[in-house]
């Protein structure tokens, strides 16, 4: 029939696909876009919604503190971002494209991890500080003769405080390397100080000052009580040495208790007569002049 009309087939958008033609894109490769922007999205939800709540059941099973969560939960939200990224490569058709950009990524992560060695050492530290718990802000540690109070703990390095108020930032990887002296780890500390007595002082009645003065103080705990042991006989003194414990010390409390402590402990000695020598030295022998006789043949 002349003059008939003519309709486009099924599916095609006329004008508009041309169009797309024209430039090099086709309706196929929008849809792969589309699929790939909605599984990645949907895929990256899904995974923060059911990974999300299990990393948070583990942390507290682990008791892991606020500051060891926050730097493992970015990492997590990094990793699901990747994971959903790769699905929608993979929904969207993109295969080559995927192995392309593995094959780049790749070589990239060698290059970087060559560059980066020091980093990603501490890094790995900082994931091993975080699981170990070997000290947590808030402690006082010491460390190759440095010593101070831990202020934060980041997955790369940790600050110290020292007792002098300076700031250490110390790699993270130094801290896992090296013996790390944590002396509150387990809530209280044990001190030993040393005292001397005279050889002609009671030794009897000088431990029972020291045991004494111990129980008065309210910084030094009575269980596990104080004891005193004999450990020197010196040059010119006997050694006792006192052992005693504080509950949740920190570095000003442990100095504090110290030496209000040993005050008190000396001024009970003072007003006991115990006497506390101080070492002696006796210095003998002749004295020789060279070329005296020369000098007194010349005054002649």
């Amino acid at each position: 029939m002349s003059g008939a009309l003519a309709f486009p087939v099924a599916g095609s958008l006329g004008p508009v696909e041309d169009s797309l033609e024209s430039i090099g894109i086709d309706l196929e490769t929008i849809a792969s876009i589309g699929i790939f922007i909605a599984v990645a999205v949907i895929a990256y939800l899904v995974g923060r919604a059911i990974v999300g709540p299990l990393f948070n059941r583990v942390a507290n099973a682990r008791n892991l503190d606020a500051h060891a969560k926050r730097p493992l939960k970015k990492l997590l939200n990094f990793l699901i971002f990747f994971a959903a990224l790769s699905v929608a490569f993979g929904a969207a058709g993109f295969g080559n494209f995927l192995r392309s950009l593995a094959t780049i990524a790749a070589a990239a992560t060698l290059a970087i991890g060559f560059a980066l060695q020091d980093v990603i050492k501490n890094f790995v530290a900082g994931i091993f500080i975080f699981t170990d718990r070997p000290f947590r802000i808030g402690d006082w540690i010491e460390w190759d003769g440095n010593s101070g109070i831990v202020e934060d703990i980041s997955l790369r390095v940790s600050r110290v405080r020292t007792f002098d108020n300076e700031l250490l930032t110390v790699p993270n990887s130094h801290l896992t390397d090296t013996v790390v002296k944590n002396p509150v780890a387990n809530g209280r500390l044990r001190l030993k100080v040393d005292f001397g007595i005279g050889y002609d002082d009671d030794i009897e009645q000088a431990t029972e000052i020291i045991i004494e003065e111990a129980e008065k103080h309210e910084g030094i705990m009575n269980e596990p009580g104080p004891s005193v042991r004999l450990v020197e006989l010196g040059d010119s003194s006997v050694g006792l040495q006192s052992r005693i414990w504080i509950e949740s010390p920190t570095r000003a409390d442990f100095v504090k208790t110290r030496g209000e402590y040993v005050q008190t402990v000396k001024e009970r000695f003072d007003a006991e007569g115990i006497n506390i020598p101080y070492p002696n030295r006796t210095i003998g022998g002749d004295l020789q002049i060279q070329g005296i006789d020369d000098l007194a043949t010349q005054s002649d």
